[in-house]
């Protein structure tokens, strides 16, 4: 971790971002914190951060439409959220809309620590590519891995997340493959050791409703309990 790593961090709890603002700048990170989502955004614009740290429930301006906001101009920065929304509805949104982690309330800061490391250490290096192609095709849909846009058989089109693109990335170029899940929170978050959460889980299942025409009976994205995941054309 370098000094130039910035953070931007937006919690209204104040006795909360308080604690995180500190740990994290222990850690040696510049950190700008904010309580208001409003007041966070109009300060965010013309600005860069190397990772945001996002509350849903703000005043001003709640995290999910932040969330949006931020995506529109800057499409790399990193976002975490943390919430007390912990439920699958609310991560599923939040991974839609841009966020690339989710971590719910109450947390060990020692987790939030090794999360914002992992997404700053993703953020400098991507997964490396077998196939190295652009684009990819399969089952009528179309992923662009460089503009992070994908595209259903029903014309549907839209861009998705850097940390999805980089899943995609992975499971396609060992499709066919059962790809461990402790892989994949190595390659794809920086995890060492795998954390007790169902991100993955959480990606897997948006795949699904991008891509699969029956979301319950899935063709191409697999979950192999206990295991991993696979792709299959």
């Amino acid at each position: 971790m370098q000094i130039q790593d910035t953070i931007l961090l937006i919690e209204d709890e104040k006795n909360l971002l308080s604690v995180i603002k500190l740990n994290l700048e222990m850690e040696g990170y510049t950190v700008t914190a904010y309580d208001n989502g409003e007041t966070a955004w109009q300060k965010f614009r013309g600005s860069h951060y190397s990772l945001i740290i996002l509350d849903v429930m703000l005043p001003g301006m709640d995290g999910f439409e932040l969330c949006t906001n931020i995506r529109k101009v800057d499409k790399h920065a990193p976002i975490l959220f943390l919430t007390a929304r912990g439920d699958a509805e609310d991560r599923i949104k939040g991974l839609k809309l841009g966020a690339d982690d989710y971590l719910a309330k109450p947390f060990h800061l020692e987790e939030l620590l090794l999360r914002v490391k992992a997404l700053l250490k993703r953020t400098s290096s991507s997964v490396p590519s077998a196939q190295g192609d652009e684009k990819f095709s399969f089952g009528g849909n179309s992923i662009n891995f460089l503009s992070y846009e994908i595209a259903t058989p029903n014309g549907v089109k839209q861009q998705i997340s850097k940390r999805e693109i980089e899943l995609l990335r992975l499971l396609i170029d060992h499709k066919n493959e059962v790809v461990p899940r402790d892989t994949i929170l190595e390659k794809v978050w920086g995890y060492e050791t795998a954390p007790s959460t169902r991100t993955v889980d959480n990606y897997i299942v948006s795949f699904r409703k991008y891509f699969e025409q029956d979301p319950k009976n899935p063709k191409h994205f697999h979950s192999i309990r206990g295991v991993g995941y696979k792709f299959t054309e």
